[in-house]
Order: C-alpha cells, then structure tokens, then sequence
C-alpha cells in the first residue's frame, strides 16, 4: 500500500464516504459471536439476524478474523487450543471485480493445540500463535489450516512468558522474555530467519505488550514508543519510534491497524486513545474520553472513522484526521470497568455499512448504520454474547442470491 503523508491525510476524508456494493454485485456480512457463560459459538447472518449454526468450542475464547476472510479463530487459552472456523464466506479477486461465494459456516477438522495459547497473529496468509505456557510459537499457512493441515514450524524462545511471534514473509519477529522475571512482559524481541536463527541485533522494548498492521508497517508497543517493522532487502528492517516528549504518563498495550491510510489506534491510559502516525514528527496524538473505555475498532470501509465503547453505555465515533469525538450514540446501561478484567461487557465490530455491539447482560447485538450513526436494530440472541468478529464484503454472485 502507498505510505500517505500526514499533509495528505485531509485529502483522504473522501475515503470516508460508505461504498455499498456495485450494480450486479451483492453484498454478505456474518457474525461471529462467542458466549462468555458457555463455550459457544454463534454464526449468525447480519442482514436478516438469523442464526446459522451454533459450535461448541474448546473453552472461552477470544475471536480473530483474518483479511482473507476464510476462516474465523476462536482461541481458547484456558483449554489450550485453538478451533479453525470455516466462515463460509470467499471473495476470489478477478482484477476489475470480486466474485463472493458463500457456503456454510462450518467448524474445521484443523484445532491447534499448546499450553496456553494467547496472542495470535496474521500477517499476509501466515497465522502464528504464541503459547505463553510453553514460550514458544507455531507458524501456519492460513491456507493449508482451511485444508486440515495443522503441520507448522515452530520457534522456541529461552523461557514461557506472556510473548508474542509475528510473521514477515521468510522472517519472525519474537520477544524475548525478561530474564530476571519471565512472569513479566518481554523486553524486546529478535528477528528469525527461515530457519530459526537470530538475525542481526536484538531490538529492546521494554514491557514489550500489543502489535498490529498498517500498511507495509508493523507496530508493536514498547513501554517506551513503538517498534517499526517494514520489509527490507534482507529481512525486517526495524526502527524505534519514542512517545513524544508532551505526553503525559503511560503507554499503549493495544494497537490497531488503520487501512486507506496509514496510521495507527492504541489505548493509553483507562479514559484516553492515542491516533499514532509514523511518517510525521509530531506522530502522537491524544484523544481524551468522556468516561473509561471498554473496547475500540477501526473502520475499514470509512478509513477515517473509529468507534469507542465506553462504560457509561456510549459508542463514540472517532474521527482519525482531526482526533476529535465527531458523535456520541447511547446503546446500553452501565458496564463498569471496575471488577475482573474478564467480566462480560460489550465489544465492537465493523461489518461493512453496519457496527455491531454486544450488549452481554441484555443477550443482544446492537446494530448501528454506519453513515448516519444511528441505531436501526437489535439482534436478540440466547445466552451472553461476548465476544464478536464480523466477515464479510461485497461481489459478484453469478445469479445465485446469497440466501
């Protein structure tokens, strides 16, 4: 993707218009939602808020959706294993269209198993999972998962810690853990080559917690700022970002990935979000919330949007060029932060024209349009819908109606 210029992001606030699906194209979203009381997955069409099947999973899980919108990973730490979910829904990329093949929802033969898997992460069709009880990774193609195969390469790191492998085409980036206390967060990470080994220096980033992708870009969050990881013509080329000498106190243990443009969204703080762009000195910015925030999203179809749950009951939109609150929507009662980590309380995701928010207590999925920020409906579903991914998109069907 062309790396944008801060001076250009204004430009870009046309990305922020909606695109619905072309003539002759048709545009399919689901839901997938994982019970916080039972461990339970629901797949459920958006349009029409039908459940399309229910599975049993392994444990609680966090839920991940990946770019290529074929599978849906539902990790469950506490079970040590990790259960592959074929989301049904395809878009092959012909050039000048995309063509949207919808099957069922079905739970795959592939489940990856390890002591205490819990950061995953996808990178250009490579899925690596680090299983904090044994601190090592294992690499998968996404591809080959989707087929059943669960054979992948392993990188091992000198002790178990809370860590984290993120594939980079032949390469690995993976922390290394505290050597004075592995029960702490890392303190930076190293670069593998295809077969394992230590490539070049060792990259320090103290409580090394958090990565994600924009762009050509890998951010991962450092006590300190952020590392920077950009492909190079031998491997990972990785620069160090400070946090800014204006800011107070804190750091980020989150990031998301912005796409239309390149730019960065962490947490920082209980009641603040940071806006980090990298190509501009000033790369920064802070956005104070009203009350304590619960969960974040970006927009991938509006670039310049973000939404925040907070715990007064608010989704906020977030506009990323001028890092202000742009709009405020009431959509639950009072979920406080205060209490376990764990407790059920909402969570975000973006489908397309659409946002979707759980609402645990109530057994609901709120249903806000995108464009007008407003909600149209509710999704009423048994048990406590917790967590919550959305896959989906737009593209020729060939006369078969994605009913």
């Amino acid at each position: 993707m062309k790396h944008v210029t801060a001076p250009a992001l204004a430009a870009l606030a046309v990305l922020s218009t909606p695109f619905g699906a072309l003539a002759g194209e048709e545009v399919a979203w689901r839901l997938f939602v994982a019970d916080h009381a039972q461990p339970r997955l629901l797949a459920i069409d958006l349009e029409s808020g039908t459940v399309l099947d229910s599975f049993a999973l392994p444990g609680a899980a966090t839920l991940y959706a990946t770019p290529g919108k074929r599978a849906v990973y539902a990790v469950a730490g506490d079970a040590n294993k990790v259960a592959v979910i074929a989301s049904g829904v395809e878009i092959a990329d012909h050039g000048d269209h995309g063509d949207l093949r919808l099957t069922a929802p079905a739970l795959t033969d592939a489940v990856l198993t390890g002591d205490r898997p819990v950061h995953f992460v996808e990178h250009e069709g490579q899925v690596a999972v680090f299983y904090d009880g044994e601190g090592a990774a294992r690499l998968y193609s996404e591809a080959a998962l989707l087929d059943g195969d669960t054979n992948g390469r392993e990188v091992r790191t000198a002790a178990p810690h809370h860590g984290v492998a993120i594939p980079m085409d032949d390469h690995t980036l993976l922390t290394q853990p505290n050597a004075d206390d592995p029960t702490a967060l890392p303190t930076g990470l190293w670069v593998l080559d295809a077969q394992g080994e230590k490539l070049g220096d060792f990259h320090p980033c103290p409580d090394l917690h958090g990565e994600a992708s924009s762009g050509n870009i890998v951010a991962i969050a450092c006590g300190t700022g952020l590392l920077l990881a950009r492909e190079g013509a031998s491997g990972p080329d990785i620069t160090f970002l400070p946090y800014g000498a204006n800011l107070p106190a804190g750091k980020a243990t989150t990031l998301l990935g912005g796409s239309g443009f390149q730019y960065f969204l962490g947490n920082y703080g209980a009641d603040r979000v940071v806006i980090i762009d990298p190509s501009v000195a000033d790369a920064f910015r802070l956005v104070d919330l009203p009350t304590r925030r619960v969960h974040f999203a970006v927009d991938p179809q509006r670039p310049k949007f973000a939404y925040v749950f907070t715990e007064d009951g608010n989704l906020l939109q977030l506009d990323i060029l001028s890092a202000a609150i742009t709009g405020s929507l009431r959509l639950t009662e009072p979920y406080s932060m205060d209490g376990e980590w764990n407790l059920p309380r909402p969570r975000v995701a973006v489908a397309g024209g659409e946002i979707a928010v759980t609402d645990p207590l109530e057994g609901l999925i709120h249903i806000v349009d995108a464009q007008s920020f407003a909600k149209t409906r509710e999704i009423a579903v048994e048990g406590t819908p917790f967590n919550i991914v959305a896959v989906g998109g737009a593209g020729e069907t060939h006369g078969h109606h994605h009913h």
